[in-house]
This record gives structure tokens, sequence and C-alpha cells, in this order.
């Protein structure tokens, strides 16, 4: 968990951040690195743009690990989660434990921009083009490099502060 210098936790008069949570949307696993160091993080605002190359736009945490390697190594992975990664979606979020850390709870391979889930039917591999302080956030935006979109039975989806059950 991080904590700013704000108040950036839920209150009833924080219409914003009520607002941002009915937005709902697909949840993501951001991971960056190699072995040697690697980034994971759960990102659930986020965006992906049309265009000659495609884009993808995320809000991330500035103090979280993952921004700082992605920035530092201008590359990583974008994986959707379903919903039975739902547990994995919590641990690189860091709203719950993880014994041996979140990398031990599932499979990996390693791709040329970061690790790469291996049971993730939808990633894209991305290279940062910019990033600029927007609020609490750091809005980073990508350049879509490689894109795989595979069968998305089960999409893990986020509203209002939960996951939505799929059909539900």
């Amino acid at each position: 968990m991080t904590i700013h210098a704000g108040h950036p936790f839920p209150t009833p008069d924080d219409p914003v951040r009520r607002l941002r949570g009915r937005l709902g949307g697909t949840v993501s696993l951001w991971t960056a690195g190699d072995d040697a160091e690697r980034a994971g993080l759960t990102v659930s605002s986020w965006l992906v743009s049309g265009g000659e190359p495609g884009r993808v736009l995320a809000l991330l945490d500035p103090d979280a690990d993952l921004t700082e390697l992605l920035l530092g190594t201008g590359r990583g992975v974008v994986q959707l989660l379903s919903w039975t990664d739902r547990d994995l979606a919590d641990a690189f979020a860091g709203i719950s434990p993880a014994p041996g850390g979140p990398w031990r709870m599932t499979a990996w391979n390693q791709s040329t921009h970061g690790p790469l889930l291996a049971t993730a039917a939808t990633w894209a591999l991305v290279s940062v083009e910019t990033e600029v302080e927007v609020g609490w956030s750091r809005l980073v935006t990508c350049t879509l490099d490689e894109v795989v979109v595979g069968e998305d039975l089960e999409p893990l989806v986020h509203r209002r502060g939960r996951y939505v059950a799929p059909g539900g």
C-alpha cells in the first residue's frame, strides 16, 4: 500500500474516486524486468487507443516498483487477467498476502519486454513513449509493439471496489 501526502483513501465526500469506481474495467497485470529484477502491478485504470502504432495509456502508482522499473527499462508487458486470477491480482495490488511473493503463485515466461503470465490469453508487449504526473498517478503512454488477442471467456472485471463475477 502506498501512503500519499494527500488523502488517497475513499471517503463519502470524494466524488472523483466514486465516479472512477463506477466506470469499471478489465483488470490487467503490468510487468517489467527480467529474472534478475522484475516488478508487477495490477492496473484497472487504463485504456487502449487505435493508431499506427496503437497505444495503451495507464494511470500508475508513482511509488510502485513497477512504475520505476517500467520507466527505467522503457519496456513492459500488459496482460489481461481472468476470473481465476483474482488472488494473483490482489497479490500484485499489495492487498493480500502471497507467501514467497506473487511471482511464485503461477508460471511465467520471460519475453523481450518482461515477464509474461504463462496462462495469459490476451497480452501486449509495450514500449514507453511518454509519462507525466496526473493527480496522484503517473500517466504512462506506451506504444503497442506486439499484441496477442485470445479467448476471453471469463475476464476479471473490477467495479466499485469489487470483482464482478462472469455473467454477473
